[in-house]
């Protein structure tokens, strides 16, 4: 399989768990920022996962440029993640990779998973503990229902 994972991050939090998401796959496997990437050959990846930090219930600004920039994804199979606070409250203003997902599918993207969200203590961070073995998992189970 040939893995495409694209991310941004600002305190490094987001960067740290694309980087453990790209540890749990198989095949050819590229990790990049976002903006690091040749838009015209994405349809060449059987996998996309973009991951954002949430800010403000979206993604980074540069995260939505580049989702806007997107070309056809011709089916191409998608994943969503990002990094938000433990807080409660911040549910009222939503998430970055809900946000992700539509983007990626109204691309033509094919999610294969639900968007997930992990957990950073604080603005800055660092990860809850657990989480990159959350991620690990994560994407153990989208690998798992590609493979069937």
């Amino acid at each position: 399989m040939n893995t495409l994972i694209i991310y941004d991050s600002l305190y490094g939090n987001t960067e740290l768990l694309a980087r453990t998401i790209g540890e749990a796959v198989t095949g050819d496997l590229e990790v990049a920022r976002v903006g690091d990437t040749n838009l015209s050959g994405l349809g060449s990846f059987d996998l996309v996962i973009v991951g954002s930090p949430t800010q403000g219930g979206r993604p980074t600004q540069a995260m939505q440029e580049y989702l806007s920039r997107l070309p056809s994804l011709g089916g191409a199979k998608v994943a969503a993640f990002d990094t938000r606070l433990t807080k409660r409250w911040v549910k009222v203003f939503g998430f970055a990779a809900s946000g992700i997902a539509t983007s990626l599918k109204a691309r033509g993207g094919t999610l294969v998973a639900e968007p997930e969200g992990f957990f950073v203590e604080g603005k800055e961070g660092p990860l809850v503990e657990g989480e990159r073995e959350r991620a690990k998992a994560w994407t153990l189970g989208i690998l798992g229902t590609l493979e069937s």
